[in-house]
């Protein structure tokens, strides 16, 4: 990971200057109190410039820049980019601009918007003290402009103090223009009122370049605009986006509009700004009286539709509306996929929107009540993402982001990171050892999996102490068992679950051990050589131990923990996708899933799924992924929905999030099982080709990037062809 020297120092607040951090670590059930933040320093807005001069010509020009928690910087009024992607203060993001074309002859201003939250939440590392900006500008290698106490400052109200909505997860802002200061992003504005920047002098940010490119911004434009009789306007964008919306507006000084957002409509058309996912999308915007006001939001909201509404006098101008979108960078060409199947083509675009709007400066489980990166959900958006992309920088940023965390907090690993809420699930923890197996099956990247594998060997020594005799966990209370989310979607999974867990040997959480403990065994394998008969005995001797735990001979299946007689979905497709399954009872355990269907939540869909493909149920797979149950894509769809639920319907948990990339797992399943595509090596270097397709399939298209190149399948008129990079050799079963 890349470090420099700075020459700049961080400047802050004069409120935040000689405050000393706070430290937030700590597991979610140690207990105690967190330290107590500052009253008054949340939600602050600080606006920060300077001008420089440059004479002569240059060849390029360099921005380096942080802010905590966040900045938008422009130059010359001009907008240059914004970030950095969270992170812990001991590894602390900047970002890297190339500025040549925005700089100009003689006075030259850069300006940034600085932002810091203050709250302890998912969606940034805040409430912990820490504010302010460090910017260093170079021209042909010559600094010309670095942050110290001669930049100015203000903090701006304009904002205002607006209640948090989600999970303390963002402010709502209800902007007053006339508290907001015109041009000061330009040159010649006159900041003779703003105070000088102070010197962070104890400021403790470790700060590594960010290996992840800055986000794609761009504006859209609404599919469609009504007009709301004596009211305002009504706005659909057409599909789930995530960032923030954009009008102009003209009115007396102290006219008030009003703006709702939401991802659905009421039955009455209007937009639903009270949203299931604990999100109350209504701000107000007070007008300034001057000729034109622009509505300048600050931090992103997940919605479809919006209202600007407003009373007698005020005029909008309607070419102005439009949507400030934000993700990560996402070439359309990556990944193309097309079929003679409406609806499975239908499935693949839900899928596709929410992996593009779930992958942010992380992947978030949810672009508006958490905003953060959940590891479990990680095993499914990662997967899609690396296909849907073509870019692996975030799958492997998202695996450090959690080593990280761990060596900080537990070596058994937290369930979200890099936010400063605490939060820890063994399941989850339990599935990094699969993301950094399926990270090298994609990349091939030994320097990285190696210099990884000994967090995933620490993980499996913290679950280790809670192994009893025969080798499988036992109450394992020091983070939470999830099994399936909502719990409505456990298929009454048999295990009392809550704290304390009191003794509980479950399957669930043993089955995802043993995944670990094979992940590891491979990749220990692979970059040591390391595949002793001690470490292939231990799988075997836990194998015995869970088939005596869980499986009842008489029925053929598996139960949901000892002495349990209830054999649920989960606790037969996690044994089947890891190899657990005995033989004889192959058969039933599928029989069993071939009823079940998905009787299970989004999330664990995708290891059904995926454990039905590694037996061999390639048909029934296809069927599920496209078949009109209650619990399936084909709901989502006929509910309105442009990006995945959190859910199956939005009826079956009260708080549905309406974009939760957990859903994409149609994805990397219809690639690797029904096309049949595969790494045969890693990263791509051999290829493994298997197709399942069925024969209602007629016609399909497929291409997608890998480090190799580009894959190229198309199925059209029962020919198949299947193109891959040069020097890539095929394996296939055809």
């Amino acid at each position: 990971m890349e470090k420099k020297r700075w020459t700049a120092r961080w400047i802050a607040d004069r409120d935040f200057a000689e405050l000393s951090p706070l430290d937030l670590y700590r597991k979610e059930l140690a207990g105690g109190e967190r330290p107590a933040h500052p009253e008054g320093l949340r939600n602050r807005h600080m606006l920060v410039r300077k001008e420089f001069e440059l004479d002569g010509g240059w060849n390029d020009a360099w921005l380096d820049i942080t802010g905590d928690d966040y900045y938008k910087v422009h130059i010359n009024g001009r907008f240059v980019g914004q970030g950095p992607a969270q992170g812990n203060p001991f590894h602390y993001f900047y970002n890297r601009f190339a500025i040549a074309d925005f700089l100009r002859q003689g006075v030259n201003t850069i300006a940034a918007h600085v932002y810091y939250h203050g709250c302890v939440s998912h969606a940034y590392f805040s409430g912990d003290s820490r504010q302010g900006l460090i910017a260093e500008l170079t021209v042909d290698g010559r600094t010309v402009a670095v942050t110290d106490e001669t930049w100015t400052y203000r903090n701006t109200p304009e904002y205002g103090n607006g209640a948090t909505v989600g999970y303390d997860t963002q402010f709502l802002e209800h902007i007053d223009n006339r508290l907001k200061d015109r041009g000061w992003r330009e040159n010649g504005f006159d900041d003779s009122r703003w105070s000088k920047a102070r010197e962070r002098r104890n400021d403790d940010h470790i700060l590594v370049r960010q290996p992840t490119p800055p986000l794609s911004v761009y504006d859209v434009l609404p599919a469609k605009t009504l007009v709301l009789d004596g009211e305002g306007y009504w706005l659909d964008f057409g599909r789930e986006l995530t960032g923030q919306l954009r009008l102009k507006a003209r009115g007396a000084a102290g006219q008030v509009v009003e703006i709702r957002c939401g991802e659905e409509l009421l039955d009455n058309g209007r937009v639903r700004y009270e949203m299931r996912c604990n999100c109350r999308y209504q701000e107000f915007w007070t007008l300034s009286g001057w000729d034109e006001d622009e509505l300048e939001l600050y931090d992103y909201k997940a919605f479809r539709y919006a209202e600007v509404l407003a009373g007698p006098g005020v005029v909008f101008d309607t070419g102005s509306f439009g949507a400030v979108v934000r993700h990560y960078p996402l070439d359309e060409e990556a990944c193309v996929f097309e079929s003679s199947s409406t609806l499975l083509d239908t499935v693949w675009s839900l899928c596709r929107n929410s992996v593009r709007y779930g992958s942010q400066e992380t992947y978030v489980d949810c672009p508006s009540r958490e905003k953060g990166q959940y590891l479990g959900d990680n095993t499914i958006i990662a997967h899609a993402h690396a296909y849907v992309s073509g870019d692996l920088r975030l799958f492997r940023k998202s695996l450090r982001d959690f080593a990280l965390l761990a060596a900080r907090v537990c070596p058994g690993f937290m369930a979200v990171a890099s936010g400063s809420f605490m939060q820890e699930i063994a399941d989850y923890s339990l599935q990094w050892p699969l993301q950094l197996q399926q990270y090298y099956r994609q990349s091939g990247d030994r320097g990285f999996v190696e210099e990884m594998l000994p967090a995933a060997e620490s993980l499996l020594e913290h679950f280790r102490s809670y192994r009893r005799e025969d080798g499988l966990l036992v109450n394992v209370d020091d983070k939470w068992n999830l099994v399936d989310w909502p719990e409505a979607m456990r298929d009454g999974y048999d295990c009392r679950l809550d704290y304390p867990i009191g003794g509980v040997c479950h399957n669930v959480i043993n089955a995802f051990y043993y995944g670990a403990m094979q992940a590891v065994g491979e990749l220990r394998a692979v970059m040591r050589g390391d595949d002793s008969e001690e470490s292939k005995g231990e799988l075997a001797a836990f194998r015995t131990a869970y088939v005596s735990a869980f499986y009842n001979p008489e029925t053929g299946l598996f139960v949901d923990a000892e002495r349990s007689k209830h054999s649920s979905l989960h606790a037969n497709a996690l044994p089947l996708l890891f190899g657990l399954v005995p033989q004889e009872a192959r058969a039933s355990v599928v029989a069993l899933m071939r009823v079940k269907r998905l009787s299970c939540g989004v999330y664990m869909a995708y290891f059904v799924l995926q454990a039905l493909a590694e037996a061999g149920e390639q048909e029934l797979v296809y069927e599920l992924i496209v078949s009109d149950d209650l619990h399936s894509w084909a709901t989502m769809a006929r509910e309105g929905a442009t990006a995945c639920f959190e859910t199956w319907s939005k009826e079956l948990k009260p708080n549905a999030s309406l974009c939760h990339p957990w859903g994409s797992s149609p994805i990397p399943v219809l690639i690797e099982h029904i096309v049949g595509l595969k790494p045969a090596e890693p990263g791509w270097t051999k290829v493994s080709f298997a197709p399942h397709i069925p024969d209602s399939l007629r016609e399909v298209r497929l291409s997608f990037r890998v480090p190799t190149g580009t894959i190229v399948f198309e199925r059209r008129d029962g020919e198949t062809r299947l193109t891959v990079p040069d020097g890539v050799s095929v394996v296939s079963s055809l």
